[in-house]
């Protein structure tokens, strides 16, 4: 049978997209979004300087990319803790946690423009949230509560669930870490209540 040709330039091309990305995050760990190089990105990557633009029109591009990954990481690692019996604190400090880590991977810089892109005012006033693996994993635990009865039936599970989201970004980014713990127990302890979070039974 004659060999079927293959064309490998879609490899080479996703090939060259992944080193540029992971130059990227490189360099806006070091520098930020707005202070990252695209010179040394290029150079570290091993392309030419109009390659960039050709996989990444703007810097912007490239956050929106680790957006999109860092988002499906961490609802992925939400989905399955809430696979397993919890209480609606739990699934609020698993939020908690899982930007924590975040800010660990991606370092106070880029966290800070990540998180920025990611909880805009168009995400909080549009049904973009929808598209936010993220959001969505912690609203739809919420919903659940809701239907279990573990939340009152008409608290407004979306708008009380974006809001702690919001908040708990601005936490994150403004107070310091070693200051961090009693704002965001008193985050979690606020929107708890205003929630209407039902206690388990034989709670005081």
């Amino acid at each position: 049978m004659p060999k079927i040709a293959t064309d490998k330039r879609p490899t080479k091309g996703l090939q060259t997209r992944e080193r540029l990305l992971g130059a990227a995050i490189v360099e806006f760990t070091r520098a930020g979004v707005a202070g990252a190089d695209i010179a040394t990105i290029v150079t570290a990557a091993g392309v030419a300087h109009g390659t960039f633009f050709f996989h990444f029109p703007t810097k912007e591009h490239v956050l929106v990319e680790l957006e999109k990954r860092e988002e499906e990481r961490m609802a992925a690692e939400l989905d399955r803790q809430f696979a397993e019996p919890h209480d609606v604190r739990a699934t609020l400090v698993a939020a908690v946690t899982a930007l924590e880590k975040l800010k660990i991977r991606l370092g106070p810089l880029l966290f800070k423009d990540f998180i920025a892109l990611h909880f805009s005012a168009k995400t909080v006033q549009t049904n973009e949230w929808a598209n936010h693996p993220f959001i969505v994993a912690v609203i739809s635990d919420l919903q659940r509560a809701q239907e279990a009865g573990g939340l009152p039936a008409g608290a407004d599970i979306l708008h009380n669930g974006i809001s702690y989201l919001v908040g708990l970004y601005a936490l994150l980014i403004t107070v310091p870490e070693s200051m961090s713990e009693p704002f965001i127990d008193q985050l979690v302890t606020t929107y708890l209540r205003g929630l209407g979070a039902v206690p388990p039974p034989g709670a005081g």
